[in-house]
Protein backbone atom coordinates (compact mmCIF):
# COMPACT_ATOMS: atom_id res chain seq x y z
CA UNK A 1 0.00 0.00 0.00
CA UNK A 2 1.27 3.49 -0.86
CA UNK A 3 0.94 6.30 1.65
CA UNK A 4 0.82 9.97 0.72
CA UNK A 5 -0.96 11.84 -2.03
CA UNK A 6 -0.72 11.79 -5.79
CA UNK A 7 -1.46 14.59 -8.22
CA UNK A 8 -4.90 13.89 -9.65
CA UNK A 9 -4.47 15.46 -13.10
CA UNK A 10 -0.87 16.12 -14.18
CA UNK A 11 -2.10 17.16 -17.62
CA UNK A 12 -2.96 20.55 -16.11
CA UNK A 13 0.61 21.15 -14.94
CA UNK A 14 2.11 22.43 -18.26
CA UNK A 15 -0.52 25.16 -18.47
CA UNK A 16 0.13 26.26 -14.89
CA UNK A 17 3.90 26.34 -15.43
CA UNK A 18 3.52 28.28 -18.70
CA UNK A 19 1.43 30.98 -17.02
CA UNK A 20 4.01 31.39 -14.25
CA UNK A 21 7.03 31.63 -16.55
CA UNK A 22 5.46 34.02 -19.06
CA UNK A 23 4.53 36.53 -16.36
CA UNK A 24 6.58 39.72 -17.01
CA UNK A 25 6.77 40.49 -13.29
CA UNK A 26 8.66 37.31 -12.43
CA UNK A 27 12.43 37.52 -12.88
CA UNK A 28 15.56 35.70 -11.69
CA UNK A 29 19.11 36.75 -11.00
CA UNK A 30 22.51 35.30 -10.14
CA UNK A 31 24.03 31.93 -10.96
CA UNK A 32 21.60 29.05 -10.81
CA UNK A 33 24.06 26.18 -11.31
CA UNK A 34 23.46 23.55 -8.64
CA UNK A 35 21.99 20.18 -9.62
CA UNK A 36 19.09 18.88 -11.67
CA UNK A 37 16.55 17.05 -9.50
CA UNK A 38 14.67 13.92 -10.57
CA UNK A 39 11.05 13.39 -9.44
CA UNK A 40 11.39 10.00 -7.75
CA UNK A 41 11.13 9.07 -4.07
CA UNK A 42 12.56 5.75 -2.87
CA UNK A 43 10.65 4.30 0.12
CA UNK A 44 12.56 3.61 3.34
CA UNK A 45 15.67 5.30 1.97
CA UNK A 46 18.12 7.49 3.89
CA UNK A 47 20.86 9.62 2.36
CA UNK A 48 23.80 11.88 3.11
CA UNK A 49 24.70 14.39 0.41
CA UNK A 50 27.63 16.72 -0.22
CA UNK A 51 27.57 19.03 -3.22
CA UNK A 52 29.13 22.30 -4.26
CA UNK A 53 30.09 24.75 -6.98
CA UNK A 54 33.21 26.80 -7.72
CA UNK A 55 32.99 29.85 -9.99
CA UNK A 56 35.76 31.33 -12.18
CA UNK A 57 35.43 34.60 -14.05
CA UNK A 58 37.42 37.61 -15.26
CA UNK A 59 35.16 39.80 -13.12
CA UNK A 60 36.54 39.93 -9.56
CA UNK A 61 33.02 40.13 -8.11
CA UNK A 62 32.12 36.72 -9.56
CA UNK A 63 35.51 35.02 -9.49
CA UNK A 64 36.31 32.63 -6.66
CA UNK A 65 32.79 32.09 -5.34
CA UNK A 66 32.42 28.69 -3.65
CA UNK A 67 29.17 27.30 -2.26
CA UNK A 68 28.97 23.94 -0.45
CA UNK A 69 25.94 22.05 0.87
CA UNK A 70 25.91 19.18 3.36
CA UNK A 71 22.55 17.46 3.68
CA UNK A 72 20.92 14.53 5.43
CA UNK A 73 17.43 13.20 4.88
CA UNK A 74 15.17 10.36 3.86
CA UNK A 75 11.72 9.33 2.72
CA UNK A 76 8.56 9.56 4.80
CA UNK A 77 6.59 7.34 2.44
CA UNK A 78 6.67 6.10 -1.16
CA UNK A 79 5.65 9.59 -2.29
CA UNK A 80 7.36 12.09 0.05
CA UNK A 81 10.95 12.68 1.22
CA UNK A 82 12.70 15.51 3.06
CA UNK A 83 16.25 16.75 3.54
CA UNK A 84 17.98 19.33 5.75
CA UNK A 85 21.07 21.22 4.52
CA UNK A 86 23.83 23.29 6.07
CA UNK A 87 25.21 25.72 3.47
CA UNK A 88 28.67 27.28 3.48
CA UNK A 89 30.12 29.98 1.26
CA UNK A 90 33.49 31.58 0.54
CA UNK A 91 34.85 34.23 -1.86
CA UNK A 92 38.28 35.60 -2.72
CA UNK A 93 37.74 38.32 -0.13
CA UNK A 94 36.12 36.23 2.60
CA UNK A 95 36.99 32.80 3.97
CA UNK A 96 34.60 29.88 4.24
CA UNK A 97 31.76 30.17 6.74
CA UNK A 98 28.36 28.63 7.31
CA UNK A 99 25.89 31.23 6.13
CA UNK A 100 22.54 29.47 5.56
CA UNK A 101 20.26 26.56 6.38
CA UNK A 102 17.70 24.90 4.13
CA UNK A 103 14.82 22.47 4.46
CA UNK A 104 13.42 20.77 1.36
CA UNK A 105 10.61 18.32 0.70
CA UNK A 106 10.05 16.34 -2.50
CA UNK A 107 6.61 15.08 -3.53
CA UNK A 108 6.44 12.46 -6.28
CA UNK A 109 3.21 13.18 -8.14
CA UNK A 110 2.95 10.22 -10.53
CA UNK A 111 4.02 6.60 -10.84
CA UNK A 112 7.09 6.06 -13.00
CA UNK A 113 5.91 5.47 -16.58
CA UNK A 114 2.25 6.15 -15.78
CA UNK A 115 1.99 9.19 -18.08
CA UNK A 116 3.95 10.60 -21.02
CA UNK A 117 6.37 12.07 -18.46
CA UNK A 118 7.07 11.60 -14.75
CA UNK A 119 6.21 14.52 -12.45
CA UNK A 120 7.27 15.79 -9.05
CA UNK A 121 7.30 18.91 -6.90
CA UNK A 122 10.10 20.20 -4.69
CA UNK A 123 9.51 22.71 -1.89
CA UNK A 124 12.50 24.55 -0.38
CA UNK A 125 12.83 27.03 2.50
CA UNK A 126 16.23 28.66 3.06
CA UNK A 127 17.33 31.08 5.79
CA UNK A 128 20.56 33.05 5.45
CA UNK A 129 22.32 34.07 8.67
CA UNK A 130 23.98 37.25 7.38
CA UNK A 131 22.44 39.14 5.66
CA UNK A 132 18.91 38.55 6.97
CA UNK A 133 17.27 36.91 3.95
CA UNK A 134 14.62 34.22 3.59
CA UNK A 135 13.99 32.31 0.36
CA UNK A 136 11.12 30.00 -0.54
CA UNK A 137 11.08 27.99 -3.79
CA UNK A 138 8.66 25.65 -5.52
CA UNK A 139 10.26 23.53 -8.25
CA UNK A 140 8.33 21.60 -10.85
CA UNK A 141 10.32 18.48 -11.82
CA UNK A 142 9.55 16.78 -15.14
CA UNK A 143 11.36 13.69 -16.49
CA UNK A 144 10.88 11.92 -19.83
CA UNK A 145 12.67 8.78 -21.03
CA UNK A 146 13.50 8.25 -24.71
CA UNK A 147 15.05 4.76 -24.99
CA UNK A 148 18.63 5.32 -23.74
CA UNK A 149 18.08 9.06 -23.30
CA UNK A 150 16.61 10.73 -20.21
CA UNK A 151 15.54 14.39 -20.36
CA UNK A 152 14.76 16.32 -17.17
CA UNK A 153 13.49 19.84 -16.55
CA UNK A 154 13.40 21.80 -13.27
CA UNK A 155 11.24 24.95 -13.40
CA UNK A 156 11.42 27.04 -10.24
CA UNK A 157 9.37 29.89 -8.83
CA UNK A 158 11.17 31.66 -5.97
CA UNK A 159 10.29 34.38 -3.49
CA UNK A 160 12.91 36.25 -1.43
CA UNK A 161 12.23 38.51 1.54
CA UNK A 162 13.92 39.87 4.65
CA UNK A 163 15.32 42.95 6.39
CA UNK A 164 18.39 43.09 4.11
CA UNK A 165 16.78 42.51 0.72
CA UNK A 166 14.01 43.95 -1.40
CA UNK A 167 11.14 41.48 -1.54
CA UNK A 168 11.09 39.95 -5.01
CA UNK A 169 9.97 37.06 -7.19
CA UNK A 170 12.46 35.07 -9.26
CA UNK A 171 12.41 32.14 -11.67
CA UNK A 172 15.04 29.58 -12.59
CA UNK A 173 15.28 26.90 -15.26
CA UNK A 174 17.54 23.84 -15.34
CA UNK A 175 17.56 21.26 -18.16
CA UNK A 176 19.46 18.00 -18.47
CA UNK A 177 19.84 15.49 -21.29
CA UNK A 178 21.46 12.27 -20.04
CA UNK A 179 22.59 9.17 -21.96
CA UNK A 180 22.39 5.87 -20.07
CA UNK A 181 25.68 4.42 -21.27
CA UNK A 182 26.23 2.25 -18.20
CA UNK A 183 25.15 2.40 -14.56
CA UNK A 184 28.53 3.60 -13.32
CA UNK A 185 29.07 6.23 -16.05
CA UNK A 186 26.48 8.39 -17.78
CA UNK A 187 27.37 11.52 -19.81
CA UNK A 188 24.96 14.44 -19.81
CA UNK A 189 24.52 17.98 -21.08
CA UNK A 190 23.00 20.62 -18.77
CA UNK A 191 21.58 24.09 -19.33
CA UNK A 192 20.82 26.66 -16.61
CA UNK A 193 19.07 30.01 -16.96
CA UNK A 194 18.25 33.01 -14.78
CA UNK A 195 17.93 36.74 -15.45
CA UNK A 196 21.66 37.34 -15.01
CA UNK A 197 22.93 33.87 -15.85
CA UNK A 198 22.82 31.45 -18.76
CA UNK A 199 25.15 28.47 -18.93
CA UNK A 200 25.66 25.22 -20.80
CA UNK A 201 28.10 22.41 -20.29
CA UNK A 202 28.94 18.70 -19.92
CA UNK A 203 28.31 16.71 -16.75
CA UNK A 204 29.24 13.12 -15.95
CA UNK A 205 27.60 10.92 -13.34
CA UNK A 206 27.16 7.35 -12.17
CA UNK A 207 26.19 4.95 -9.40
CA UNK A 208 28.51 2.64 -7.48
CA UNK A 209 26.99 -0.15 -5.42
CA UNK A 210 28.19 -0.13 -1.82
CA UNK A 211 26.17 -3.08 -0.52
CA UNK A 212 22.88 -4.85 -1.05
CA UNK A 213 20.79 -1.74 -0.28
CA UNK A 214 23.40 1.03 -0.47
CA UNK A 215 24.86 3.03 -3.33
CA UNK A 216 27.13 6.01 -3.95
CA UNK A 217 25.94 8.45 -6.60
CA UNK A 218 28.48 10.91 -8.04
CA UNK A 219 28.29 13.86 -10.42
CA UNK A 220 30.96 16.20 -11.79
CA UNK A 221 30.86 18.79 -14.55
CA UNK A 222 31.62 22.28 -15.79
CA UNK A 223 29.05 24.80 -17.00
CA UNK A 224 30.24 27.56 -19.33
CA UNK A 225 28.61 30.99 -19.30
CA UNK A 226 27.11 31.81 -22.69
CA UNK A 227 26.54 35.55 -22.29
CA UNK A 228 28.49 38.51 -20.91
CA UNK A 229 26.59 38.57 -17.59
CA UNK A 230 27.38 34.95 -16.72
CA UNK A 231 30.44 33.60 -14.92
CA UNK A 232 32.92 32.14 -17.43
CA UNK A 233 33.04 28.71 -15.79
CA UNK A 234 31.14 27.08 -12.95
CA UNK A 235 32.43 23.71 -11.74
CA UNK A 236 29.95 21.54 -9.90
CA UNK A 237 30.28 18.27 -8.03
CA UNK A 238 28.08 15.99 -5.96
CA UNK A 239 28.46 12.90 -3.77
CA UNK A 240 25.33 11.21 -2.43
CA UNK A 241 25.38 8.10 -0.26
CA UNK A 242 22.02 6.30 -0.11
CA UNK A 243 21.31 3.51 2.35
Amino acid sequence: MKFGYRFANPALVPAIVLVIFLSPEVMADGTVVDKVYHPYVQPLEREVELRGIVQQDDDDEQDGLQVSRLGIGGSWSEWVSSEVYVIGKSTNEQGFKVNAYEFETKWQLTEQGEYWADWGLLFELEKERDPDVWEYATRMVILKEWNQWVTTANLSLIYEWGDDIANEWETELALQGRYRLMRSFEPALEFYSGQNYKGLGPVFMGDVRAGQKSRLHWEIGVIFGIDSDSADRTYRGLLEFEF
